[in-house]
């Protein structure tokens, strides 16, 4: 039987599963294909494989009047680490103590209190107070305490490294293929269904509606989606804004899923993103709104049946 994925939070005692891990070291917001660059480093190991990662993100202790587009908020980021195939995660609270630590410190840290045995970490890490530490203050601090140390490269699209800021600006102008392709997989969000004003049925199209973090900042408008429905992958259209045409309110996420008619209500859904269909418009009656409905829903169904995307939620 599987060792179950382990998550050691600060406090905690190392598992035994993760005791003498190698670990790959970062934030991980997307866990996009650079980190998973360092996440197989880690994988290709003879020990067991971990992550080192923070909570909250550190940019928002330090800006925390900037609010930050989390593109894989806690829960859906250990979920997608544990999809990895990894032993478990080293969670670490990013607080005022931990930003104050030395580079000597935390690796201390990492060797003492984590009990590991080796760490990869990206070409331009930094670390300790004041980001004191790089890669190659890392590589030494690293063998005077016994461990290995690796340095990734960095993964490029085109000319430029894959970055959580590329796919956060692809995510903001609407471009689901851009981002999907950045992360090496469909990004996907997770909430509970709420109840609604239940217009959906009236037009014939119920929909799952699901309020996303406030910082989310995804593009307002129409998408090819599909949903995990007990395990299983529905196909589904979606509008994630304002709803111009009848109140103009707070941002919803609303998922019609087709050939489907169970109830959702109180469910958390992971709802993955293929596509962009079409900005969010205001239309002059019912009849005209239907009408594109069932355009949105036909183009959804070919994006759907042309995308080949690798899939975290099915």
């Amino acid at each position: 039987m599987p060792t179950p994925f382990a998550i050691c939070r600060d406090g905690e005692p190392v598992p035994e599963s993760l005791k003498g891990a190698v670990a790959a070291i970062g934030n991980f917001d997307g866990v996009h294909r650079g980190h998973q660059y360092l996440l197989k480093m880690a994988l290709d190991s003879e020990r067991p494989a971990a992550a080192v990662t923070f909570e909250p993100h550190p940019r928002t202790f330090f800006q925390p009047d900037r609010p930050l587009f989390r593109l894989t908020p806690e829960p859906v980021k250990l979920a997608i680490l544990a999809r990895l195939g990894l032993a478990g995660v080293f969670q670490r609270r990013f607080d005022a103590s931990l930003a104050a630590l030395t580079a000597e410190g935390f690796v201390d840290l990492l060797a003492h209190e984590l009990q590991l045995s080796g760490v990869v970490i990206g070409h331009d890490f930094h670390f300790g107070r004041g980001r004191e530490g790089n890669p190659a203050r890392m590589a030494e601090l690293c063998r005077a305490r016994g461990l290995a140390c690796r340095v990734a490269p960095a993964v490029v699209e085109g000319t430029e490294p894959v970055s959580s800021s590329a796919i956060r600006a692809a995510l903001e102008a609407g471009d689901v293929a851009t981002a999907n392709r950045l992360l090496g997989y469909r990004w996907f969000v997770r909430a509970e269904v709420r109840h609604g004003e239940k217009r959906g049925r009236v037009l014939g199209y119920p929909t799952a509606n699901m309020r996303l973090p406030d910082d989310c900042r995804l593009r307002h408008g129409i998408y090819a989606v599909r949903a995990s429905v007990e395990g299983k992958p529905v196909d589904g259209v979606a509008s994630f804004g304002r709803r111009p045409t009848f109140d103009n309110g707070a941002p919803l996420l609303e998922t019609h899923l087709f050939d489907f008619a169970g109830d959702l209500y109180g469910r958390v859904l992971d709802v993955e993103f293929i596509g962009w269909i079409r900005g969010e418009e205001r239309f002059d009656g019912i009849e005209p709104l239907i009408a594109q409905m069932h355009r949105d829903s036909a183009e959804a169904k070919r994006m759907l049946a042309a995308d080949a995307t690798v899939s975290m939620i099915a």
